[in-house]
């Protein structure tokens, strides 16, 4: 889940200058998509609703997003910033709304429309963002979870998970918990401010539920951590094992990545008043 570049803030050459910004709140399925960026000959989250709002808008647009999701990964409250001119200020949000959920596909969902200042960046202005981790832990396979937890096959003491994800909390070195890749001449310091691992019910379904909220996150840093603690949860490691791996500032001391399919991006919080609803 890296941070996606920051798009141009331009419309497009010769066309009016930006008058404001519309900010989009979305969610989707992420089976069927290659992550939230832009890939030749793959389907992702935004390159669909690049083409419903330039189908829309008539022009071309560019995106900003709260936060790049990988392949696979789900949201209920992805944010995407557009610029747009006065003359478009003007029209009415229940149009644009009506318009958009008829362009996007079944499995992308826009579910709001705020107006902020031109200089709002759905990047840049998030202040946390917050994901959660499902796992659904025994034999019984999952039925309604199926498509959107990991089916680990054994228990786990949530106890002792939720005692080792404390230890992550704070501003720390998370390069261990980051795809070692996308590491390399990059700073690797987050801010964890919440972080917690509970029993809960879903649509008649016992889950493990492991959600975080921090300032921004690494590359695999969220499924990292989840497949770090599903390590202490199985008995495989100590709680305080987790302090080593934050420690050791190496991707080989930590657990294994987490399936994709267990993560949702829920939340992301922005100064008040910044987003004003679009009616």
């Amino acid at each position: 889940m890296s941070e996606q570049s920051p798009g141009p803030v331009c419309l497009y050459e010769g066309g009016p200058k930006a008058g404001g910004t519309i900010v989009i709140k979305l969610g989707y399925r992420g089976e069927a998509f290659s992550g939230f960026a832009e890939q030749p000959t793959q389907r992702t989250v935004a390159g669909e609703l690049r083409r419903a709002l330039e189908t829309t808008l008539r022009r071309p647009c560019e995106l900003t997003c709260a936060g790049r999701t990988d392949a696979g990964v789900h949201a209920i409250a992805q944010y995407v910033s557009v610029p747009v001119s006065e003359e478009e200020l003007c029209l009415p949000g229940t149009r644009l709304m009506r318009s958009l959920v008829a362009l996007t596909p079944d499995d992308l969902s826009v579910s709001a429309l705020y107006r902020a200042p031109e200089s709002f960046s759905a990047r840049f202005d998030a202040r946390s963002r917050s994901y959660r981790y499902r796992i659904c832990a025994g034999d019984a396979r999952p039925v309604l979870a199926w498509d959107h937890a990991w089916w680990f096959k054994g228990s786990l003491d949530v106890d002792a998970m939720n005692e080792g994800a404390q230890l992550l909390l704070g501003e720390h070195d998370f390069k261990s918990f980051c795809k070692a890749t996308s590491a390399v001449g990059k700073p690797t310091c987050r801010y964890v401010g919440a972080l917690d691992v509970r029993a809960l019910e879903e649509a008649g379904e016992n889950l493990v539920a492991i959600d975080i909220t921090g300032n921004a996150f690494l590359h695999n840093m969220v499924r990292t951590i989840a497949g770090s603690l599903v390590e202490v949860g199985r008995g495989h490691r100590r709680p305080e094992w987790m302090s080593e791996v934050l420690a050791a500032c190496d991707r080989r001391s930590a657990g294994p990545c987490a399936p994709a399919k267990g993560l949702t991006f829920v939340r992301v919080e922005y100064p008040a008043g910044a987003l004003a609803p679009w009616n």
